[in-house]
């Protein structure tokens, strides 16, 4: 994980519509970046979702909601219609913000050793700078603990 306090790696990713987006375009917003493993499974719905049904939330404590996987800019632009998400997904099939921010780690499932997405969570505040982070999170638990964080309310 990044440490706390530390600047936040920039970085320029096409979003659902293959528009690109940068952290930079958020300047003086928190910004709430959450990474997940693959569109439209069943782990990834659920905190999808749970960001979803907490997006007006994260709006009213002045916080964006950017969602980043390895899927591709279809693939994000079908699982976000599908699941009615209102907030950014951005697709890093290049892996260099995974990469940046520390999460495509060695993971182990039934012995089987690969690379992947470990589900973590960041929160940079309005000067570029990580102000939180969860790693290995539960998927609905990380919108919660990221609303706490961001505006101290409950879901």
């Amino acid at each position: 994980m990044l440490e706390i306090g530390s600047v936040a790696p920039a970085f320029t990713l096409p979003d659902k519509e293959g528009k690109l987006v940068s952290l930079k375009d958020f300047a003086g917003k928190k910004v709430v970046l959450y990474f997940y493993p693959k569109d439209s499974t069943p782990g990834c719905t659920r905190q999808a979702q749970a960001f979803r049904d907490a997006f007006a939330k994260f709006e009213e404590a002045g916080a964006v909601v950017i969602g980043i996987s390895k899927d591709s800019v279809k693939s994000h632009m079908n699982f976000a219609t599908k699941q009615e998400l209102p907030f950014i997904l951005l697709s890093d099939t290049e892996l260099t913000t995974l990469q940046a921010y520390e999460v495509w780690q060695e993971k182990k499932l039934y012995g089987k050793v690969s690379m992947g997405v470990v589900r973590s969570v960041y929160v940079i505040d309005e000067e570029g700078k990580v102000a939180a982070a969860w790693t290995k999170v539960k998927p609905e638990q990380s919108a919660v603990d990221a609303l706490n964080f961001v505006c101290g309310c409950e879901k």
